[in-house]
């Protein structure tokens, strides 16, 4: 560390140093290393600093205590419920179309007609019909024959249910001429469940529309009847007198 001597030099106005009696101090350096460690204690006291700032200027959380203080469940908009049908000799009971919809609503003793009048058409019937000792398929067979003798079956639906009761179901297609004499191309699909000796029917008709990821649910169907899609609300909807409520 190098020193400087100054000689006969006034380094304050009026005053001047004896020649050789002044040495200049040693210059100290700060190492880059203790500039950081410095910084960075700065840093961690100003970062220290605005989180207890934080945390005093934070409203403590509310605290509950269950119970008494349990709350209740989020509360939606009431989902509006179908209308029903009940037969006249109180045997069952099924959900049908309500009014304001694509729907001409009749009813018969044990069964509600509803005609769709929105998109491709068709026909939906829910209705009872006594088994007599019948199986699902075999009352599903002879509704069939009754209503077109001249259906052919496309495929049997695995595990049908109605009313949530294992039965039956078959889709099949019939191809009645139109005005013009052309063949044109129907769909039926039917569903049938016994209980009671009681069977209850849900069946559809009308155009066929093969599904497609454009039409339809969007999943790989072969239903191919635009019916089918709202079908399902009344399907499992019907109730056999003595039933639990659902």
């Amino acid at each position: 560390m190098s020193t400087q001597a100054i000689s006969g030099q006034s380094v304050w106005p009026g005053y001047a140093l004896p020649a050789g009696s002044y040495t200049a101090p040693a210059i100290r350096r700060t190492s880059h290393s203790r500039v950081l460690m410095q910084l960075g204690v700065a840093v961690g006291v100003l970062t220290l600093g605005v989180v207890l700032a934080f945390e005093l200027l934070t409203p403590p959380a509310t605290r509950y205590v269950c119970p008494p203080d349990c709350g209740q469940p989020p509360i939606g908009k009431p989902v509006e419920r179908l209308p029903r049908f009940t037969s006249e000799d109180g045997a069952f009971s099924v959900s049908y179309p309500p009014e304001g919809t694509a729907y001409d609503v009749t009813t018969k003793p044990n069964a509600v007609v509803a005609e769709f009048t929105g998109g491709d058409g068709g026909t939906l019937a829910l209705f009872s019909e006594p088994a007599a000792g019948r199986g699902p398929a075999e009352i599903a067979k002879a509704l069939l024959d009754e209503a077109y003798p001249d259906a052919e079956k496309d495929y049997e639906i695995p595990n049908a249910m109605v009313g949530y009761h294992l039965g039956y179901g078959e889709v099949a297609d019939v191809y009645p001429q139109d005005a013009a004499g052309d063949y044109v191309r129907l769909r039926v699909l039917i569903m049938v469940a016994v209980k009671n000796d009681l069977a209850l029917v849900a069946a559809a008709s009308g155009p066929y529309r093969q599904f497609t990821p454009d039409f339809g649910t969007g999943q790989p169907s072969g239903a191919n009847l635009q019916l089918a899609l709202d079908m399902s609300n009344y399907v499992n909807s019907f109730t056999w007198r003595g039933d639990p409520p659902r």
